[in-house]
């Protein structure tokens, strides 16, 4: 404890405490500069060497970290737009299943309406081409009904001019030779006309 007494306390040489607490001197003053002087530089090199290195450090993941909190910020905010987008899709859905199979409807009706007025405008030609058909089935028959009109009459007139006959005889006459003829070919309206030529 003497060593460390002296470094507080300060004895004459007579071996008595003086009463100085702290014994400074020059010397101590010198090193304390020194020493002050020395922590300093050593703080400097190591602010250099150690400390900035730590801040870029601590900047750089602060800057990460701040760069992942604007990125998470960035991503939350893009899912909630389109959670909104996608909650306005759904309640849009059936409004446009609605308007699809709206369309879809009103195609097939069309598509119906077309195939129908098809059918009719197929129906009217077929109808209209029978009664064509028709008209030349009677006007060829009209045409053989004459020949044969004209054949009787001709037969009849050679049977009339070979035999002179009255009126009686002569539809008597005219009577046998429908018969030969057949009634199948005749109908009233045809006998009629042979009558009247």
């Amino acid at each position: 404890m003497g060593s460390l007494a002296t470094l507080f306390l300060t004895t004459d040489d007579s071996g008595l405490i003086t009463g100085r607490i702290f014994g400074i001197d020059a010397q101590f003053l010198a090193d304390a500069c020194i020493l002050a002087l020395a922590v300093f530089v050593l703080f400097v090199i190591l602010s250099y060497l150690v400390f900035n290195p730590a801040r870029d450090l601590l900047r750089r993941r602060q800057e990460k970290i701040q760069s992942s909190l604007d990125s998470a910020e960035k991503e939350k905010q893009d899912a909630e737009e389109l959670k909104r987008e996608y909650s306005g899709k759904l309640q849009n859905v059936e409004k446009e299943s609605e308007e699809i199979l709206s369309q879809s409807r009103k195609k097939a009706l069309k598509k119906e309406t077309e195939i129908i007025d098809e059918a009719k405008a197929e129906a009217k030609r077929i109808v209209d081409r029978a009664e064509k058909e028709i008209e030349l089935e009677k006007n060829k028959m009209r045409d053989d009904v004459k020949t044969e009109m004209i054949q009787v009459a001709a037969a009849m007139a050679g049977k009339i001019v070979s035999v002179s006959l009255d009126a009686n005889e002569q539809d008597q006459l005219l009577e046998e030779t429908l018969k030969e003829m057949g009634n199948d070919t005749w109908n009233t309206s045809g006998s009629a006309d042979v009558s009247q030529e």
